[in-house]
């Protein structure tokens, strides 16, 4: 995808588009934000997934490739899988910046059971302030935007579950959505392994708006 060519890229028009919204929303927070549904403090050895808590040392730091942003996430298969996830927005929606995304965290207060996924390294939120708990979906993403994350979805083969699509609402959610012991999560990690060592696929070679792509997503929604 050329980023220096005279034409918008869809990229870039998204990116635009999400900065706009990003810039208005973040300029009337005072007045507009709303408010996530009321709190408690997580009480489990394990998140709501089933994946153990782990303390901070526990936890490791990445770089998302193609940004400056780093995120705390849970080693091996689980990071595979949610970089993925992150590099995709980045690449497709709005390139992403400091302070976008948490990850990791051992603050066990939660507003919906799904959040209790950041204490196991298992889930990060993109831009949580822009798209926060218990938010209107009529306010949240954009079609287009929509249509990229569920050729996402639908390339993670149910390992990877959106809170665009959980009950309370939080579009900047994502998290790992089967157990430890689940093999299709090694699977998926090894198949994006082998996007990324193959040029012209994987993240940032993808064209979520092909209508084969499309149609595939549709499917896989359907099954979820």
């Amino acid at each position: 995808m050329n980023d220096t060519a005279p034409v918008l890229s869809r990229r870039q028009a998204l990116g635009i588009g999400a900065g706009v919204a990003a810039g208005a929303v973040f300029a009337a927070l005072p007045s507009t934000a709303v408010a996530a549904p009321a709190g408690r403090e997580w009480k489990g050895r394990r998140s709501q997934n089933g994946w153990t808590v782990i303390a901070s040392d526990q936890a490791k730091k990445f770089r998302i490739e193609g940004t400056n942003v780093n995120v705390t996430l849970r080693d091996g298969d689980v990071a595979t899988v949610l970089l993925y996830v992150a590099r995709r927005f980045s690449y497709e929606i709005d390139m992403l910046r400091s302070g976008d995304v948490e990850g990791h965290t051992t603050d066990r207060h939660v507003g919906a059971e799904f959040e209790s996924n950041y204490l196991s390294g298992t889930a990060f939120a993109i831009r949580p302030l822009l798209y926060p708990l218990g938010a209107s979906k009529s306010t949240g993403m954009s079609s287009a935007e929509r249509t990229v994350i569920a050729d996402i979805l639908a390339d993670c083969s149910g390992v990877v579950a959106w809170g665009g699509e959980m009950d309370p609402l939080k579009e900047s959610h994502f998290q790992i959505d089967v157990p430890p012991s689940d093999a299709r999560l090694s699977q998926l990690a090894r198949r994006i392994q082998e996007w990324n060592d193959t040029p012209g696929r994987g993240a940032g070679a993808i064209d979520a708006f092909a209508p084969a792509r499309i149609r595939r997503a549709k499917k896989a929604a359907q099954a979820r």
